[in-house]
């Protein structure tokens, strides 16, 4: 025999060989790369299905935030009455501020982070409102006169609160 029959040989033993072998590869990645997805789609669902009432029970909470930060309801948990000055209820509510603002950092983690940055302006600005607000107020002012000058004011401009409050509504449209 020649060589060239012997790589004759060769060739027609191998070729169907190695059609079957890229056949079965073929098939066998295709097989494999669909289970991988069925399964990656499986875990997105037990994830959503984990984590969509932690988010929503955020957005709650957020809400809430922004509602027990709203200067009526602060004026109306302000403990002292008419007997502090306006720097104290100033103080005072910024302090209730911050706390309620610390007791909800944790929730960032479910939250978009444009929604947090909104969450965090609408209080910077709040605790800006109510600065300026004691900065302007005269010196012979009472704590009464600081409240109702608040309460005009936060009855009268668009509260940032209440735009936060929107950007958690349509937030919590789109998981829904």
């Amino acid at each position: 025999m020649a060589w060239w029959q012997i790589v004759l040989e060769i060739i027609k033993v191998t070729t169907p060989a190695l059609i079957v072998f890229l056949t079965v590869y073929y098939l066998m990645k295709e097989y494999f790369n669909k289970e991988y997805n069925l399964r990656l789609i499986d875990r997105k669902q037990e994830m959503r299905s984990t984590t969509l009432p932690l988010r929503l029970q955020a957005y709650e909470r957020l809400a809430l935030f922004c509602e027990r930060i709203k200067v009526e309801n602060l004026i109306n948990r302000l403990q002292g009455g008419n007997a502090l000055s306006p720097e104290l209820v100033k103080s005072a509510m910024i302090v209730a501020i911050q706390q309620e603002f610390e007791h909800n950092l944790s929730q960032q983690v479910y939250v978009t982070a444009s929604l947090w940055k909104i969450i965090k302006l609408a209080k910077d600005q709040t605790i800006t409102n109510i600065s300026q607000m004691a900065d302007a107020a005269p010196e012979t002012s009472t704590a009464q006169d600081f409240k109702l000058a608040l309460l005009n004011q936060a009855s009268t401009a668009e509260s940032p609160l209440d735009v936060a409050l929107a950007a958690i509504r349509k937030e919590t449209e789109v998981l829904i």
